[in-house]
């Protein structure tokens, strides 16, 4: 079977609560799926960390899949958070999971235990064995306390089949130079962050996975298209326009701004699942005035 290429905007998809019970509301979750792919997104990830999956119950997180690919259709591939700090653990979920509709796995480095480069090394090479469907590692420091260096990837990349890509949110620009100039043919390299994601396509990156595009997916879209062609007259504009949303969604952690921007919008409630809280009045008032700004731009 022909492995998906995952390239272009992949959407790291919110999971909409209600206000007051904050159980998930699927018909939110629906206007949101159907916006982002008529939008132009190339892909969408459910349940990972923007997801909120980890303080789902096992049952959500079923019935949250189910309904992501059932929304989907087969419209755009389906990349399914798979991750953890326990490697038998994560090969266990892969075991028990229904891949039906599913493209991919994203994996993220295990966090908390901050493994060497070693157990990395092990850790990978065991997702890759239990998966059945290609696996995009995650590598985001900032949220796991550790670094998978670019040695330690490409290692990976060579060695296993099925390891297709990182995303990779070091926010190190000279690892990802060294990703890019060394990996093997197909191997993706995928922004894990919005705003580097044009100097990365400038570089040769691959698109993004990203946050931003809750929200804003036809501009981002747009953008990483251009940005891949290499139109960085067209590709700029955009970027500068939706950067300073893209750094403010970030002040008080994600997926909390986001969410923030999206009821701004209309389009959720700004509910979170403890111990992540909603948005201060400081930061929604801040969202509503930077989106009003974009908006005026158009």
């Amino acid at each position: 079977m022909k492995q998906p290429i995952f390239s272009g905007t992949g959407v790291a998809l919110v999971t909409p609560f209600r206000r007051q019970q904050e159980t998930v509301d699927f018909t939110k979750l629906e206007a949101l799926i159907e916006n982002i792919i008529t939008s132009g997104a190339d892909y969408i990830v459910a349940l990972g960390t923007t997801s909120e999956a980890a303080t789902m119950t096992e049952a959500e997180r079923s019935a949250v899949q189910e309904f992501i690919v059932e929304t989907a259709g087969g419209r755009v591939p389906i990349v399914l958070g798979v991750g953890g700090n326990n490697t038998t653990s994560v090969c266990d979920a892969l075991a028990r999971t229904d891949f039906d509709g599913i493209a991919g796995v994203l994996s993220v480095t295990p966090y908390y235990n901050k493994p060497n480069q070693r157990g990395l090394l092990a850790h990978y090479r065991a997702v890759a064995s239990a998966s059945p469907v290609p696996v995009l590692m995650y590598n985001v420091p900032g949220r796991t306390g550790v670094n998978m260096t670019a040695e330690t990837t490409l290692a990976l990349a060579a060695e296993c089949p099925n390891i297709v890509g990182v995303k990779e949110a070091s926010g190190n620009m000279a690892q990802v130079m060294e990703l890019l100039r060394n990996r093997p043919q197909g191997f993706r390299v995928i922004s894990g962050d919005d705003a580097l994601t044009l100097p990365m396509l400038a570089m040769g990156a691959d698109g993004v996975i990203s946050v931003i595009a809750n929200a804003l997916p036809r501009d981002m879209s747009q953008m990483v298209r251009f940005g891949m062609k290499g139109d960085l007259k067209k590709a700029l504009p955009l970027h500068y326009r939706m950067l300073p949303l893209m750094n403010a969604i970030f002040e008080e952690g994600n997926p909390t701004g986001i969410k923030a921007l999206l009821e701004a919008q209309g389009a959720i409630t700004g509910a979170l699942r403890l111990p992540l809280v909603k948005a201060t009045k400081q930061l929604s008032n801040k969202l509503t005035a930077l989106y009003n700004e974009y908006c005026a731009e158009a």
